[in-house]
C-alpha cells in the first residue's frame, strides 16, 4: 500500500461545523482533507433543517387558504400538489449543496475525498473510497463531525412493513391517508402537523405523559390543545408494541391506558430519536472510547480522550441543533486560529419547534431552574393578549418567562407564539447582555410588534407558590 498522504487536518465530514471549519484552516494557508461519505453538507441541508421547513412552509400556506374565510377571502377551491411541493424541496435542498460543494472543490487548500473513513491509528485514516479502492490521509489534527442518523426502535414486526424515517418522509409524493407517528418530540410534532396541515389524518403516540419531554408541562399541554384543536390525535401513556401489513398499509397494535387497541393505518413515521454516526470509524484503533450510547466525549473545549482528536456537532452528543454545531466550530476556530479561550461551558442554549405556532426555547426551563435551586420568578401570558397575534389572526399559545429572584436577569422562556422562535432569540440577546428584566418591561419598542409584548409580560411577574 502507497504512503498516506499528509495534511495539516483532516476533517471527517462537510456538516455545519466541519465545512467552515475546513475553510478556516485553508483561510491561514492550512491545508486540509475533507471526508464525505454521502452528499456534502450535512444533515441540516440535506435531510434535516433545509428541507423540512421548506415542506413546513408549504403546509402553512396550505392551512392559510383552508381558512382564507376567516381573513374574508374566499377561496372555493384548492388542491395539494405533493409531487410540486417535493420538487420545491428538492430545487433549494440543491442549490444549497451545490453551493457548499462549490466552496470546498474551489479552494486549492482543500480536498474534498468521497468515501467512508476509519481510524487506523491515532493520526492515521484509511478511506474506502466511493468510486471503489482505498486512500490512507494522515494529519496531526483530525476532527469528527459524522452527524447522527434516525432511530429505528425494537418494535416488533418492523420488519415486515417499510417504516418511514424523518429522511424518508420527505420523499414521498403523495399525501399519506393516515399518518401514524411514533415519538412526541419535535421531529414527529413538526411532520404530524405538516401532513395534518396537507391532508393526512394523524395520529401521534407518546409513551410518556406529556410531548416534548423536556419541556416544561404547561407549555406542552398548551401546544397539544393547539394539535389536537387541528384534529391531530394525540395518545399519550401509549406504546406501540407490534405492527404487521394491512391492506391500507400497516396495523399498529397499542397499549393505551385503557387497554390494547388496534389502529390502521397507511404510513408510519419513527420520530424517536436519533443514534451518533460513530460505528463505521472504528475509533478504538485511535485509542478512543465511545460511551454507552455510541457518542464521543469530549471536555468543554470539544477534544476527546486522546490528543490531536475533537469531536463537534451531533456526534459529541448533547442538545443536537445545527447552531450548536456551528457554535462548536467557533470555539476551536477561537481556539485554534485566534488565540482565544471559548468553551462549551455557559453558553445559553436556545432551539425552535417550527410547529404553527412556533416554540421558541431559550436558556432553563422551570424544571431545569428548580432542580437547580435557584430562586426564581415566573411570567406567564397568553399570547392572545398581544395585539399583533389579534390581528394576524394567530393568538393561540402562550408567553413564559422565568427570572433570578435575586439578580433579577432572565434564566429562561418558552415562546408558544406566532414567530415564538424570533422572539426567544431576542431574549437571547438580552440574556447575553446580563439585561435585567426592567430593561426589557420598560424599553420603547415598535407597535404593534409581537417584540414589544415583553412591555406586558413581566406584568405578571410572580413568585411560583403565589396564585
Amino acid at each position: 500500500m502507497s504512503a498516506p498522504q499528509s495534511f495539516d487536518a483532516i476533517i471527517i465530514g462537510t456538516g455545519q461545523a466541519g465545512n467552515p471549519l475546513a475553510k478556516s484552516f485553508a483561510a491561514h494557508h492550512q491545508r486540509v482533507a475533507i471526508v464525505e461519505r454521502d452528499v456534502v453538507g450535512g444533515s441540516c441541508i440535506n435531510r434535516g433543517c433545509t428541507p423540512a421547513k421548506t415542506l413546513i412552509a408549504s403546509g402553512k400556506v396550505a392551512h392559510q387558504v383552508r381558512h382564507s374565510r376567516a381573513y374574508g377571502i374566499e377561496v372555493d377551491d384548492f388542491r395539494v400538489n405533493m409531487k410540486k411541493i417535493k420538487a420545491r424541496k428538492d430545487a433549494l435542498v440543491h442549490q444549497f449543496r451545490h453551493s457548499t460543494q462549490e466552496g470546498l472543490e474551489g479552494n486549492d487548500q482543500i480536498t474534498l475525498v468521497r468515501g467512508e473513513a476509519h481510524f487506523v491509528d491515532q493520526y492515521t485514516l484509511e478511506v474506502t473510497l466511493a468510486d471503489g479502492g482505498t486512500q490512507r490521509l494522515n494529519a496531526p489534527k483530525i476532527f469528527i463531525n459524522t452527524g447522527s442518523s434516525p432511530l429505528h426502535p425494537p418494535v416488533e414486526g418492523l420488519d415486515t412493513i417499510t417504516p418511514l424515517d424523518s429522511t424518508s418522509i420527505m420523499e414521498l409524493e403523495e399525501v399519506p391517508h393516515h399518518l401514524i407517528v411514533l415519538g412526541g418530540g419535535y421531529i414527529g410534532l413538526e411532520f404530524g402537523q405538516l401532513f395534518r396541515r396537507l391532508g393526512s389524518n394523524v395520529t401521534i403516540i407518546e409513551a410518556t405523559d406529556q410531548l416534548l419531554g423536556k419541556e416544561d408541562p404547561d407549555v406542552a399541554e398548551c401546544l397539544q390543545q393547539i394539535l389536537e384543536e387541528e384534529g391531530i390525535r394525540v395518545a399519550l401513556h401509549t406504546q406501540l408494541k407490534r405492527v404487521q401489513p394491512h391492506p391500507e398499509g400497516l396495523e399498529a397494535t397499542l397499549n393505551t391506558p385503557n387497554g390494547p387497541e388496534r389502529l390502521t393505518g397507511s404510513h408510519l413515521l419513527l420520530a424517536v430519536g436519533y443514534r451518533p454516526n460513530s460505528k463505521a470509524l472504528q475509533v478504538e484503533n485511535a485509542g478512543l472510547t465511545l460511551d454507552e450510547k455510541g457518542y464521543i466525549p469530549v471536555n468543554e473545549r470539544l477534544e476527546t480522550a486522546v490528543p490531536g482528536i475533537w469531536a463537534l456537532g451531533d456526534i459529541k452528543g448533547g442538545p443536537a441543533f445545527t447552531h450548536v454545531a456551528y457554535d462548536d466550530y467557533r470555539i476551536v476556530r477561537n481556539r485554534l486560529f485566534e488565540h482565544g479561550q471559548r468553551t462549551t461551558q455557559d453558553r445559553i442554549l436556545t432551539y425552535t419547534v417550527f410547529t404553527d405556532p412556533q416554540l421558541g426555547r431559550v436558556g432553563m426551563s422551570e424544571k431545569e431552574v428548580k432542580e437547580k435551586g435557584i430562586r426564581y420568578q415566573v411570567a406567564t401570558m397568553p399570547a392572545a393578549y398581544a395585539a399583533r397575534a389579534q390581528e394576524t389572526g394567530q393568538p393561540k399559545g402562550l408567553f413564559k418567562i422565568l427570572v433570578d429572584a435575586d439578580s433579577k436577569q432572565l434564566l429562561g422562556a418558552a415562546i408558544l407564539a406566532t414567530e415564538g422562535g424570533e422572539f426567544a432569540t431576542m431574549l437571547k440577546v438580552a440574556m447575553i447582555g446580563k439585561l435585567p428584566y426592567i430593561e426589557l418591561q420598560e424599553g420603547m419598542f415598535a407597535h404593534p410588534t409581537l417584540a414589544e409584548s415583553v412591555n406586558n409580560v413581566f406584568s405578571f411577574l410572580k413568585d411560583p407558590d403565589q396564585d
